[in-house]
């Protein structure tokens, strides 16, 4: 972590990554560090006729670094590739009608896979990195993804550093999510997004959006969530703002 950062790099930080601006002092080099280390360690990939650049490369990794600031940096041990986009892109989904298999082409704006690929549509990346209260981060939320499917399952479950903290976190996630999934049938809307009633991991990965981008809300609104997750992450977000 003792390679130099580029003054280039930290002006693109500046320029596409609006949290980065919020970021403590104390922990803006700790993230340079953990940018060099992710871009030697990572591929990145254009496709659908994206040409890469250093400025992308550069605000996914600060992003997905962000995750791991206060943590113990594994940097996502089983990513290999970060496939980029330049929009939403398609993807061929299988599911099952009376036990036949029936394919169905979605639009989809990343995935995250625990094969050693993660996907990123490039302008939801860009235009989400800007914006600093809406509350979406794509970046975030599957790089989140990869961090629940280190222990090899994608349940909204991740690997925490203490054996003791699970019994907290399964009982005050599950209710969260409970009622999360009463509210979206309900219509009833709330700080963290319907999409996080899909199931337990995308709930996980949306709370982190939330938890990084609308701290205030998310602390007044579900405060025992807010605490199980700034236990987590190790940092706590609401006193950047």
């Amino acid at each position: 972590m003792k390679q130099p950062f580029p003054r280039e790099w930290e002006d693109i930080l500046r320029k596409n990554v609006a949290l980065y601006q919020h970021l403590p002092e104390d922990l803006r080099k700790p993230l340079h560090g953990y940018i060099n280390v992710f871009l030697n360690e990572k591929k990145f990939e254009g496709c659908g006729g994206l040409q890469l650049t250093e400025a992308m490369k550069v605000t996914i990794a600060a992003q997905a670094c962000l995750l791991l600031l206060k943590g113990n940096p594994t940097f996502y041990p089983k990513l290999k590739t970060i496939l980029v986009y330049p929009g939403a892109y398609v993807a061929r989904q299988t599911s099952f009608i009376g036990g036949v298999p029936v394919q169905t082409d979605s639009a989809r704006l990343g995935e995250s896979w625990n094969s050693g690929e993660l996907v990123l549509a490039w302008d939801h990346v860009k235009e989400e990195s800007l914006d600093i209260r809406d509350g979406h981060n794509v970046v975030l939320h599957e790089f989140s993804h990869q961090l629940d499917q280190e222990d090899g399952r994608s349940d909204g479950a991740p690997i925490l550093e203490q054996g003791s903290s699970y019994v907290a976190w399964a009982r005050i996630l599950s209710i969260e999510y409970g009622e999360l999934v009463e509210k979206v049938k309900k219509h009833h809307k709330d700080v963290i997004d319907s999409y996080g009633a899909t199931n337990p991991a995308e709930f996980f990965a949306v709370i982190t959006e939330a938890f990084f981008k609308k701290p205030a809300k998310l602390n007044k609104k579900h405060p025992e969530l807010y605490e199980e997750l700034k236990l987590y992450y190790k940092m706590d977000p609401l006193q950047w703002f």
